[in-house]
């Protein structure tokens, strides 16, 4: 009797400590979201990105597309020496204007991060829907605001955007100021003087973005008849506008550098020169490759037409965490920024058709049954 008391005070001990374990560990993932941290599925090994993938951050919740969008507008104000303040101001344009999402619509013919008009001044279609361009006409235009780093919180940003809701970017610096802090490294930087131009752009790097380099194509670059930073002789482009001008703007960057979290023009990532191209056409894509995996509607590697997003494992991936993007040009061909010592280049899609996990048609007419490159 006495021995069966011992055992059910241990049994009773054991699930007490169970029980205490588990309550620590929820509190732990609540202090977690609270103070910052990787969701269920996000951080660099989950749907990773610039940014880290989803993640709480000063007590707000983030999905992986807009903590890239942040550490791209984070990098760019790095890369041009301004300080936090205006990456703070930007952020929380956009947290107001979009989410922080690179949205296709809008106010009459907003588009973008921050919702800026082509009919407006703000640039091209194409210059909006690029978070690297968007950004850098948001700050030409703040630069261009007397005091504008000693402004109340809402005030320049409402001298940039003049919007009919002024008081709605005040409140959004608190949570912009959290996401600036996860991503500035180093000191801040001096308000530049009135009559200072910014230091001039130089090409994104990755001093600023919380994941590392995540792989190139991992496919190897097969002896072919075909040159991979050339076009083919007589090629055709589509005939469909959106997905000439996408398929054209990926082909004109053959033979440029790979940069990782770079959208152009100089240099890109594979999910940047996705995002470059289509904003060429006009179309918003989202900044990464395991966002755009969502991106228009789901197509087959045997109708896959011009345009289409096609994806891989790649070298730091796998079949169900695809970490490599390229887009089917037509002729059996697929171009993609292949990895840092590479380059932008084209291969032939039989090349990957055995490593294919997704399709994703962006816009114009579906494809037939893709034919063999020549």
């Amino acid at each position: 009797m006495e021995q069966k008391k011992g055992t059910i005070a241990l049994a009773a001990g054991a699930a007490a400590l169970t029980l205490l374990a588990a309550t620590l560990m929820i509190g732990m993932a609540m202090v977690t979201a609270l103070v910052g941290g990787a969701l269920p599925g996000g951080g660099c090994g989950g749907d990773g990105g610039l940014g880290g993938g989803s993640q709480a951050i000063g007590g707000a919740e983030w999905n992986a597309e807009q903590t890239e969008n942040a550490a791209t507008i984070v990098n760019q104000v790095v890369q041009r020496g301004l300080p936090k303040r205006a990456a703070v101001i930007a952020i929380s344009t956009t947290i107001v204007e979009s989410q922080l999402r690179n949205v296709g619509y809008g106010d009459r013919d907003s588009l973008g991060l921050y919702q800026q008009r082509p009919s407006q001044g703000w640039g091209t279609p194409a210059q909006i829907l690029n978070p690297v361009g968007a950004t850098n006409v948001f700050l030409d235009r703040l630069l261009e605001l007397p005091g504008w780093a000693t402004l109340p919180p809402g005030e320049a940003a409402q001298g940039v955007q003049r919007s009919a809701f002024p008081d709605k970017y005040g409140p959004q610096e608190g949570p912009a100021a959290a996401l600036v802090d996860q991503f500035w490294v180093g000191p801040d930087n001096p308000v530049p003087a009135p009559a200072s131009p910014a230091a001039p752009e130089v090409s994104s790097v990755a001093s600023v973005f919380a994941c590392p380099d995540q792989g190139g194509a991992g496919v190897p670059l097969a002896p072919s008849n075909i040159d991979p930073k050339k076009l083919p002789p007589g090629f055709t482009p589509p005939a469909d506008p959106a997905q000439r001008a996408a398929v054209t703007y990926a082909l004109a960057q053959l033979g440029k550098p790979y940069v990782w979290g770079a959208k152009g023009p100089d240099s890109f990532d594979c999910s940047g020169l996705m995002l470059a191209a289509w904003a060429a056409a006009g179309v918003p894509v989202p900044a990464g490759t395991v966002n755009q995996k969502t991106a228009g509607t789901p197509a087959t590697i045997a109708q896959v037409a011009p345009g289409d997003l096609v994806f891989i494992p790649g070298s730091l991936g796998s079949p169900t965490n695809p970490r490599h993007v390229g887009m089917y040009v037509g002729n059996g061909l697929v171009v993609n920024a292949y990895d840092s010592s590479t380059g932008v280049v084209l291969q032939p899609l039989s090349d990957w058709a055995d490593k294919v996990v997704a399709v994703r048609h962006i816009a114009g007419p579906v494809g037939r049954p893709a034919a063999a490159a020549r």
